[in-house]
């Protein structure tokens, strides 16, 4: 029997900020890996707290290389390379949560199945998929982790982890978000409305299911914008939400996104939803804490 083609398309919902659709196509995947490439964000609703402190021992001084990447292939990289993937080894996101801390930074090759796992599991939540699918959603996932992780730093996988303020638990990977930069880390089968490859875009978000409502999707977004401020050339930043979403929709113009294209009705046909393409033209990057934070309602 000719395996299916998966093509989820990743979203979290305003209600239970974790909700997944999946299109199954009977006919036989040319490349396993391509419906992983179409996973994507939509939008993410959280509570938003508005003070920032350096207090989680994940820093720029825990060094990691990743010129010693075993996944980043043997491609040869440019001096301008060079120094792209020396800033991504020294990023980070701090911010102080209501009841604990977050630190958002690259994610390391030793995270890679902490990483898939996490997502495998908010897909197999979403499809109610039996125990056994479990683990060919985990591989999927890993692989494709493992071929973007190849195209480093032209895009990135970011993971955050949470740390309690009574310290009686270490830190735990709270979730994880994808970042493109620029044409070469473009995802190969983007969803529609297609942005411009040649943009930064955020997808693939999910946050650890026990920690969400906690502030986390939004300092994923933060955090992400923030490194586009650093790595990209072009400051107009792109992301999905589907028409249906009105809380997170309204969380995005307030965050300063645009609607700049709406599928087309006809998409209904192949089973998928209408989704706004929204844009967002970042700011000069600045090291200092936002203020400007939506109400704790989103």
């Amino acid at each position: 029997m000719a395996a299916a083609a998966l093509s989820p398309s990743l979203y979290l919902d305003p209600k239970q900020h974790q909700h997944f659709h999946v299109h199954l196509n009977p006919t036989k995947a040319k490349n396993p890996l391509l419906p992983l490439q179409r996973l994507h964000l939509f939008n993410c609703r959280c509570s938003l707290p508005s003070s920032s402190s350096p207090t989680n021992p994940v820093t720029p001084s825990n060094y990691y290389s990743f010129l010693d990447d075993p996944f980043r292939g043997t491609r040869f990289l440019s001096n301008e390379e060079l120094e792209k993937l020396k800033a991504l080894e020294s990023f980070v996101y701090l911010q102080d949560l209501e009841f604990g801390s977050l630190s958002v930074r690259v994610m390391r090759t030793e995270e890679m199945d902490l990483t898939a796992a996490l997502l495998a599991e908010s897909f197999a939540e979403s499809m109610l998929m039996p125990l056994g699918y479990g683990a060919l959603m985990r591989f999927l996932v890993k692989q494709y982790l493992i071929e973007r992780r190849a195209v480093m730093p032209h895009a990135v996988t970011l993971v955050g982890y949470f740390g309690q303020k009574d310290g009686e638990k270490g830190n735990e990977l709270a979730g994880t978000v994808e970042v493109c930069f620029d044409k070469r880390g473009a995802n190969a089968s983007p969803p529609t409305p297609l942005p411009p490859q040649n943009s930064p875009y955020i997808c693939n978000m999910t946050v650890t299911k026990h920690l969400r409502r906690r502030g986390i999707g939004w300092h994923l977004l933060k955090a992400s914008e923030e490194l586009i401020s650093q790595m990209a050339s072009s400051k107009l930043v792109y992301l999905h939400c589907r028409m249906i979403d009105e809380a997170p929709f309204n969380m995005y113009i307030r965050a300063g996104y645009d609607v700049v294209q709406t599928d087309n009705i006809l998409i209904l046909l192949t089973l998928q939803r209408r989704k706004h393409l929204m844009c967002k033209k970042l700011p000069v990057f600045n090291s200092s804490p936002e203020s400007d934070m939506p109400e704790s309602g989103e």
